[in-house]
């Protein structure tokens, strides 16, 4: 089913090549919503080509438009515009339409894809913090996005389980347990089933461990060395590895579930660890990889490069494999497993280089299939109110567990405050109005800001329940709850008209849904849908207070409004969702 900017579209079209110009008649949202509902500004492109005057272009144009049930009035506007009034009517009965099927007709307009988006990124022995988030919320709505038009979609969380911090660890968990049965290189019985370290141990037990090596040569030595050994097979430190991975997968995946964020794979860097060797073999063979200062390296400059774009590094002077190997290991092992069309990277904008760099270099040694399209998807930082990223009271990095709790006890407090006369809720109802307050405030905060831009979180101003915030949009859904519950239409008597101007606004801003879903897919920016969920909520809030629905004794009229409650209400449902933001039905 075609939205109405593609039916204005292709009467408008038809218009222009009557009057003889081809390609032209793109109609657009006015920007002068108090003029018209839609416009066309061709006419001023053509006047040039034409030599006519925009205005005798226009009413050319404007006379040969076939009557139709779409267009109300049609005028011309000085300067050559074409401003176009949509059938009220009309409006009325395809918007229904359009979302009974509203998943499906945007699906008939997308040739589906398979798409891998890595997202995430938690570190193994590591706490999650703040700056794993934008990582997860941005990753989890695009892969609703793709998925609510037709994609197949595969989340995988990467985690970074491999290289010298895991070596690290090892070298400390020795330092402090030397007689544990991991280290024994003799041992041959049956491994504990138990992990050594606690992910309490493991929060304190990495950060001593780098602090160590980086200021100790010789116990980065033992950690390097460590590395080695895990990368090479050693069996206690395999062990070992296995254990504190479970620990850490274990404390990630509360963490993402608190978000609800969820992956379909939990593979990790050392997932493509069997693929490396034959990788690194065939790339000296073919004369990719070239040593340097004892490293092994491709380069992956090009003449017209603006920057220094360094070689890509593969193995390190000491021998071991790194992330960037990994990571190039790793589209070799999802072309293999999963053969996707494309491979979407949400990271931070900081690491750009590294993704120029393995891009070109997959490119380059052939490692990326020639279907196979590789995208960076990169965002900013989330900042605090100094400008500077987000920190603890301390001036600390922020654990993203801690984050949760803190926006969570602001939540109560603000619940708490506004629904201190409310009898009708249970006390698990509030909990549940608690946690969706939290997570909204924290996620549409992020997603309403252009993915690649930085922006400043302030719990209070995102918090509010009006303005455009997660909570204002929860709101507006529970009241939209509340008053459908309580007004039933008997389907045999309801009728669906407009009879005010804000009216159709809402009506038109649910037509405009569906370009915000694909606009947001094709710039990978969930900002516009958030942008297009304040605009619709904006709208209903306005008609909502200037009207009184439930005394109105017009049951034409209040079949109506009910009927665009109705659609609001799921039009908004389907928006969050896509968020990723849970919504409740009292408030």
């Amino acid at each position: 089913m075609k939205n109405i900017k593609e039916i204005l579209n292709k009467i408008i079209k038809t218009a222009f090549e009557k009057s003889g110009f081809e390609n032209k008649g793109l109609v657009v949202n006015s920007e002068r919503e108090d003029l018209c509902d839609f416009q066309c500004n061709d006419c001023m492109q053509l006047a040039k080509i034409a030599h006519k005057s925009p205005m005798e272009i226009a009413k050319e144009v404007v006379s040969n438009v076939e009557k139709n049930e779409v267009i109300k009035t049609i005028e011309i506007a000085p300067a050559g515009f074409i401003n176009i009034t949509i059938n009220n009517n009309f409006l009325t009965k395809h918007t229904d339409d359009l979302l009974k099927n509203f998943k499906q007709n945007i699906a008939e307009k997308h040739t589906p894809k398979k798409i891998v988006i890595d997202y995430g990124g938690a570190n193994i022995a590591k706490p999650l913090h703040i700056g794993h988030l934008r990582s997860a919320i941005i990753g989890e709505s695009l892969k609703r996005i793709a998925n609510f038009i037709g994609d197949e979609v595969i989340g995988d969380v990467h985690l970074g389980d491999w290289g010298l911090q895991m070596g690290m660890v090892i070298a400390e968990i020795k330092r402090r347990q030397p007689d544990l049965v991991y280290f024994d290189k003799n041992f041959s019985g049956e491994y504990p089933k138990t992990s050594p370290v606690t992910i309490e141990d493991l929060e304190t037990l990495y950060p001593e461990a780098s602090k160590r090596a980086k200021s100790d040569e010789t116990a980065m030595e033992e950690a390097r060395k460590a590395t080695y050994e895990l990368q090479n097979n050693n069996k206690g430190y395999i062990e070992l590895w296995k254990q504190f991975c479970k620990v850490s997968i274990e404390a990630a995946k509360n963490n993402y579930d608190n978000l609800d964020v969820n992956f379909e794979l939990w593979n990790g860097e050392s997932s493509s660890n069997y693929l490396i060797k034959p990788m690194i073999d065939n790339l000296v063979e073919k004369g990719f990889a070239y040593e340097s200062n004892g490293a092994l390296v491709v380069n992956v400059s090009e003449p017209d490069d603006k920057v220094e774009i360094p070689p890509f590094l593969l193995i390190k002077s000491d021998g071991a494999a790194l992330y960037s190997t990994t990571d190039l290991a790793t589209i070799i092992d999802r072309q293999n497993k999963l053969n996707p069309d494309e491979i979407w990277y949400v990271v931070d904008n900081r690491q750009s280089l590294h993704f120029t760099q393995l891009f070109r270099c997959a490119e380059k040694t052939k490692i990326k299939n020639i279907n196979t399209k590789l995208e960076f998807v990169g965002f900013g930082t989330m900042n605090g109110k100094d400008g500077k990223p987000y920190k603890t009271r301390e001036g600390g990095t922020m654990k993203l567990c801690d984050l949760i709790d803190e926006i969570q006890l602001e939540a109560k407090k603000k619940i708490e405050q506004n629904l201190k006369d409310r009898t009708d809720l249970k006390i698990d109802e509030i909990d549940e109005i608690k946690n969706c307050v939290a997570l909204a405030t924290l996620k549409f905060a992020d997603l309403s800001n252009y993915r690649a831009k930085d922006y400043v979180f302030d719990i209070n101003k995102f918090m509010e329940f009006e303005g455009k915030t997660g909570p204002y949009l929860l709101y507006t859904v529970a009241r939209l709850n509340s008053l459908l519950n309580k007004n039933k239409i008997n389907e045999k008597t309801e009728s669906f008209n407009i009879y005010s101007n804000i009216e159709k606004k809402i009506l038109l801003t649910i037509t405009t849904v569906e370009d915000s879903i694909l606009k947001a897919y094709q710039d990978k920016a969930p900002s516009y849908l958030c942008d297009t969920a304040f605009k619709l909520a904006n709208y209903y809030n306005t008609f909502y207070s200037s009207t009184n629905l439930m005394k109105e004794q017009d049951i034409n009229k209040k079949s109506s409004w009910i009927k665009l409650s109705t659609l609001t209400l799921q039009t908004l449902k389907v928006i969050l969702n896509i968020l990723g933001i849970k919504t409740v039905e009292k408030m």
